[in-house]
This record gives C-alpha cells, sequence and structure tokens, in this order.
C-alpha cells in the first residue's frame, strides 16, 4: 500500500501515458460529458456563448458555400458540429470517448441533422473521404507528444482536399508563465468528478523542460491507488507555425482565438488558420 501510494506520486517521464482508462471510463466519461454539455462550465467545452461566437466567426472566415465538408477533430459530444450542420456544412465528426459520440449521434438524430459520427483514436484515421475544411478546437493539439503533434498533423493533411483549411487553437507562452505550480488534496467523501464513492485527490501541478506541463491526480480510495496524468504543451506562434510549416502547411492567418480576435502576445491561447 505504502510503496504503492508513493510511487503513484513520482514525477513520469515527459508525455508518459496513464495506464488506467479515462476517454472510456465507465464513471470519468459520464462526468466528462456533464462538463461538456455545462453551458457555463468552460473545463471540458467552451462556454456556450464562446462557442456560438466561435462558429458564426469560421462561417464568415472559411465559409460552406466554398468549403463545404468538414472533419471535427476530437468533436466531443458534437456541441461544435451541430453549429456547423446548422451552418451548412457536411459534418463528419471523430473522437475517442464513445460516451461522447454515442450522445452526438443520438443529438443529431432528435434534432435532424445529417452528421457522420465516428468512434475513433484520430491518431489511427484513415478515412475514404476528402475535406474541405477540418477544426481541432480547445487546445487538443498540445495534449499530445511531439510525435503525435506531426502524426496528427499528417493525418489531417492527407484527409483536406488540396487548398483545403485547418484551423487549431493552442495554449500560449503567456498561459505557461502564469501556470502555478502547487500540490493540493482534497477529500470527497460522496464521491465526485473520478469516482462515485468516497476517495481523496491529490493533485500536483508542475512545469516541465520545453514549456509542457503535468497535471498528476492521484485518486486513492479504500479499493485503489490510481494516478492519472494530464499534459499540456504551450506554444509561441513562431514555435506552432513551424511545426505546422514542417508538415507541409502553409499558415494563412494566426489569431488570439477561434473567435477570430487579432493576435496578442498577452492572450493565453493562439489559434491558426492553416492551408493545404
Amino acid at each position: 500500500m505504502n510503496n504503492s501510494f508513493f510511487e503513484s506520486l513520482i514525477l513520469p517521464p515527459v508525455y508518459t501515458k496513464s495506464n488506467a482508462e479515462f476517454w472510456n471510463d465507465g464513471y470519468i466519461s459520464k462526468q466528462m460529458l456533464k462538463a461538456h454539455l455545462d453551458p457555463e462550465f468552460d473545463g471540458a467545452s467552451r462556454r456556450l456563448e464562446f462557442i456560438k461566437q466561435s462558429a458564426a466567426w469560421i462561417n464568415e472566415l472559411v465559409p460552406p458555400s466554398e468549403y463545404p465538408s468538414l472533419l471535427d477533430v476530437g468533436c466531443g459530444p458534437g456541441i461544435y458540429a451541430e453549429k456547423f450542420a446548422e451552418a451548412g456544412y457536411h459534418v463528419t465528426g471523430i473522437d475517442f470517448s464513445k460516451r461522447s459520440i454515442d450522445f452526438a449521434k443520438q443529438s443529431a438524430m432528435d434534432k435532424n441533422l445529417d452528421i457522420h459520427y465516428l468512434y475513433q483514436n484520430y491518431l489511427n484515421m484513415d478515412l475514404m473521404d476528402r475535406f474541405d475544411l477540418s477544426v481541432m478546437i480547445y487546445c487538443d493539439y498540445g495534449v499530445l507528444s511531439p510525435d503525435e503533434r506531426q502524426a496528427i498533423l499528417g493525418k489531417i493533411f492527407h484527409h483536406l482536399n488540396p487548398g483545403g483549411k485547418l484551423l487549431l487553437d493552442v495554449f500560449s507562452m503567456n498561459k505557461f508563465n502564469n501556470f502555478k505550480e502547487q500540490q493540493i488534496w482534497e477529500f470527497c467523501c460522496n464521491g465526485g468528478f473520478w469516482r462515485p464513492d468516497e476517495y481523496a485527490a491529490l493533485s500536483g501541478f508542475y512545469k516541465y523542460p520545453d514549456y509542457v506541463t503535468l497535471d498528476l491526480i492521484t485518486i486513492v480510495s479504500k479499493d485503489e491507488i490510481v494516478p492519472y496524468y494530464l499534459w499540456n504543451t504551450y506554444f509561441s506562434g513562431k514555435r506552432l507555425i513551424k511545426e505546422a510549416e514542417k508538415t507541409g502547411f502553409k499558415v494563412c492567418g494566426i489569431y488570439s482565438d477561434v473567435t477570430g480576435k487579432s493576435y496578442q502576445s498577452d492572450s493565453d491561447t493562439i489559434a491558426v488558420l492553416l492551408e493545404k
């Protein structure tokens, strides 16, 4: 018990994957979906008002009349995908959370929206279709290792038509500089996000070299001790553009966020529009 506990608190090598299931854990995935669907919470999806502004800006920037087919990479429960479909795009969404994809399919059916959803790891996607536009929104790109980032850029590049566009966003160096290293603990006697029953959560927030951070969440219950590793990589505009150009993309625009705000160095996010 003691050895397991202390081992769970050791800082792992950068980008180490959690052994425990996260996206498809029966309980955690339910909590994640609840967070996604909360219109006032921006820990999983952004707040609904932001999403509406973002979808409207994307519709103006790359309109469906010119870019009719859209691939939503990491679509979650389909909040953006539905906005895109309502605007006239032919939408395909892909995500690794089965619960989110199941919800998205049912929601599209209930709203009579023609959206094609795929439950799949987007790092392995190999689709027959090609698209005019792809989006990867809410900084999913930064949770990936360098090799995975090159892999997903390559996958998206391959799935775009010539002249196709990719819009993605990342956390900025400003956010990294404001990241506070700390350790906190929480006792949940009636359960919480991580478990339905009593548990303690020991949370450590750490900076790594090359502008990477780790949220190390160790869950301690009467039955188990489980660490979860949540990584983020932070970017300057120059670094992000360099990675995109390495894959073959060219940069069409750089912004502070996916509502199209002009680029400012003190923004917490950076968004880029890329072209194949």
